[in-house]
């Protein structure tokens, strides 16, 4: 076992001490989505035949028809598009943004500027990488208040008739800000159809998946994708996204995917079905054993001195645990701490390097079983004032906590805590 400093062993008897009540609670939610994910491969019949492959065209292939169905009923939409060629979460994005946009059209995101790595996917005019701007669609963005909420005097003013999509990021990202909740989205969706009836709602579903116990599809939004690499994959699924929302923007985006006439009407599963199965009946559970893990980190640095957000006591909405650091030495520290605690490439040191898609040298703490798998423990963040890690993810709460300790330890040993 690690010889973890005493003080540090107390800090974190304490803090589970602390948030017993807020355990209870997240229990509460993996029930109900445990259930919910239940009923819906109960009322679609899921037998052992659906899980077999296929190969080639892959027509008539039952078990991703109703892995598609399944999915929908679970995310309380009408239709969906699962599938493993999806490279990553990015890559499903912008599979729902092309496959809805047109030349002419204007991308509007209400909740500031969104993920870095979505930055070169809206591209800037004459960019010459197939961009959105690069095929004539524009893109505009708002800023949050201070308070981290929408403007929506600013929305009003920026929208245009050309404004097609409307797109809202669930997740804080790299920002240091709450995470929206499935009701405060559902309210944004409900002005935006005020202000703009036709445009299309959008939403980054990435890491919010079973956080809570509705969707945002179930609020009125009509469509949005995630990764099957973060919490849907139930840490099972080895790649793949997913689309879901009304059934003709998700056809659109099926059509992206592969070619307009065929959409998801074919795409061979080569042996992946049975993961992307078991890892959606997983998902509830193991999204639990991170939330229960954020929890105690944020209880645990609270006590060390330390800045988070969430606090340890307010509401899940995503997997995501920002920590506040005084300067890039500690940040650094935290995130090789985390990496020290990983059952993969524990003898790795990660360190901060220009990564594509980013805008900053980033590090990220990434011992996983799946290559970038965000439902095991990791950490990562942009080496820039201020100095934020965000950690996320933990297929089991004690493997949360081995890392945690780890990099409160790490810390310590450099003389930063």
């Amino acid at each position: 076992m690690a010889g973890f400093a005493e003080d540090i062993l107390q800090a974190a008897e304490a803090a589970e001490a602390e948030i017993q009540e807020a355990v209870r609670a997240l229990d509460r939610i993996v029930d109900l989505n445990q259930w919910k994910v239940i009923e819906a491969f109960q009322k679609h019949q899921v037998s052992d035949f659906h899980f077999a492959g296929s190969t080639g065209y892959a027509y008539n292939d039952r078990g991703r028809e109703v892995l598609d169905l399944v999915y929908a009923d679970v995310f309380g939409a009408e239709a969906a598009l699962v599938r493993p060629h999806f490279a990553s979460g990015t890559h499903t994005i912008s599979t729902a943004l092309f496959g809805v946009l047109r030349p002419g059209d204007e991308l509007l995101y209400i909740t500031g500027r969104p993920y870095d790595t979505l930055h070169k996917v809206i591209g800037k005019p004459g960019d010459g990488t197939g961009s959105l701007a690069d095929f004539g669609i524009a893109y505009r963005e708002t800023a949050l208040t201070e308070e981290g909420e929408i403007d929506w005097e600013e929305v009003a003013r920026t929208l245009t008739p050309r404004t097609k999509m409307i797109g809202i990021q669930r997740s804080r990202g790299y920002d240091w800000r709450s995470s929206f909740t499935v009701k405060q989205i559902g309210e944004m969706t409900a002005k935006v159809k005020e202000l703009a009836p036709d445009a299309v709602v959008f939403v980054d579903n990435c890491y919010g998946e079973f956080t809570e116990e509705m969707e945002p599809a179930q609020v009125g939004v009509d469509l949005m994708a995630g990764s099957l690499i973060k919490n849907p994959g139930g840490g099972i699924a080895e790649t793949g996204g997913y689309i879901c929302g009304r059934r003709d923007l998700v056809e659109l985006a099926a059509y992206r995917l592969t070619a307009p006439g065929i959409g998801g009407e074919v795409g061979a599963m080569l042996g992946t079905t049975r993961g992307l199965y078991q890892g959606l009946f997983m998902a509830p559970h193991t999204v639990g054993q991170a939330l229960k893990g954020s929890v105690f980190a944020a209880a645990v640095f609270e006590r060390c001195g330390f800045r988070t957000k969430p606090a340890w006591q307010e509401q899940r909405t995503d997997l995501i645990q920002a920590i506040s650091f005084d300067g890039p030495e500690h940040l650094i520290a935290f995130v090789q701490g985390i990496q020290r605690a990983a059952a993969v490439d524990s003898h790795a040191v990660p360190e901060p390097w220009d990564m594509p898609g980013y805008e900053h040298p980033v590090i990220m703490a990434a011992g996983t079983f799946i290559q970038g798998g965000s439902l095991e423990l990791s950490a990562d963040a942009p080496i820039r004032a201020p100095y934020i890690g965000y950690m996320q993810g933990g297929l089991t709460y004690s493997h949360v906590k081995y890392g945690v300790l780890m990099a409160l330890q790490s810390m310590r040993n450099r003389k930063l805590l």
